[in-house]
């Protein structure tokens, strides 16, 4: 599968919600977009990643 642009090899099959929390990231911190659509946060748990998955995420962050 791709994440922001890269090749990323998963190891099983997995959820958004779980691939946010297994690489680190804080889930009230980031938008996802999986294979063009926004997923919303309460459907995370429920939207599944595979090999063909194209997932673009982006974290918000403080500052000026």
């Amino acid at each position: 599968m791709q994440v922001n642009g890269e090749q990323v090899t998963l190891e099983k099959p997995l959820s958004v919600s779980d691939y946010l929390a297994e690489h680190g990231y804080r889930a009230e911190r980031v938008a996802v977009e999986l294979n063009g659509a926004i997923v919303p946060r309460g459907k995370r748990e429920e939207a599944m990643l595979d090999d063909r998955s194209v997932m673009e995420i982006v974290q918000f962050v403080q500052g000026g």
